[in-house]
């Protein structure tokens, strides 16, 4: 069996009465191991990465990226639903609500964008037109319609460093350039499954406005407190997009690079 979906999060999602035959796998990769879990639902293998590692371990910064979609692509995986606690900066998109992203703004400083250095393998000049899988957002507008869960399609997800919190002054540059979300961990994981050839798109959940908007001082409690209310929707959207999905869908993403990726995890 073929594990052609993964979900990347975690957070409000894993929940192993929905999946059976559940098994742990570390997977090597030319940038380091990653860790998955693989269980069945429906007849379909799917596999679950926690993007922060156990107990929330690893700050937004310091994620390896590259090594866990590397990881999936070593897999088989076609379609990555990634799951992301955001802040507003559009009034519009209120604590509860969930965001399918179409575009992106990248504020972040220190980390590997792409899998590609030059060398052997070459420079690939990815395109990112549409960075999160249209078709991959209609399929879960569709479920969320059926689901009748309060939804925005698309928003700009602003991705910073972390793992600090936003200024007020960082809120309003931002909102200024046209964002709405603001979150830390989007860039590089849109890109990197765009060079690996991967569908991709994130589910937002609004969990507080930005700094200068909300009226309180953000904290990490707020952010789970508003995660964990709303789990069960989450994990709803995502196990029922996961039914919608043909695990033999064609899709743009999947040629947007051809040849490198393959060649670069044979080594």
């Amino acid at each position: 069996m073929t594990v052609s979906m993964a979900i990347i999060g975690g957070t409000g999602v894993y929940d192993p009465n929905i999946l059976s035959n559940i098994r742990d796998e570390t997977i090597t990769t030319p940038f380091g191991e990653t860790a998955v879990k693989i269980g069945e639902y429906q007849g379909r293998e799917v596999a679950f990465m926690n993007r922060h590692g156990a107990g929330h371990s690893v700050p937004p910064h310091l994620v390896n990226y590259r090594a866990n979609i590397a990881g999936l692509k070593k897999l088989g995986v076609k379609t990555i639903l990634a799951t992301a606690a955001v802040g507003s900066i559009n009034e519009k998109m209120k604590p509860g609500d969930f965001v399918f992203c179409d575009q992106f703004l990248d504020f972040t400083k220190s980390r590997a964008q792409t899998f590609f250095n030059g060398g052997e393998h070459g420079v690939v000049h990815v395109d990112v037109t549409d960075p999160y899988c249209p078709d991959l957002r209609k399929i879960m507008a569709k479920v969320a319609d059926e689901l009748n869960l309060s939804y925005h399609q698309g928003g700009v997800y602003v991705t910073t460093e972390g793992p600090r919190y936003e200024s007020p002054a960082e809120i309003k540059m931002f909102k200024m350039l046209g964002g709405d979300l603001v979150g830390m961990t989007s860039v590089p994981e849109v890109i990197l499954a765009r060079e690996a050839g991967i569908c991709y798109a994130t589910v937002c959940m609004v969990t507080n406005f930005g700094a200068g908007i909300s009226e309180n001082p953000l904290t990490h409690e707020e952010v789970l407190e508003v995660m964990n209310k709303n789990a069960e929707n989450l994990r709803k959207l995502a196990m029922g997009t996961i039914s919608a999905l043909d695990p033999d869908r064609e899709c743009y993403c999947h040629t947007a690079v051809e040849g490198p990726m393959h060649e670069l995890l044979k080594g």
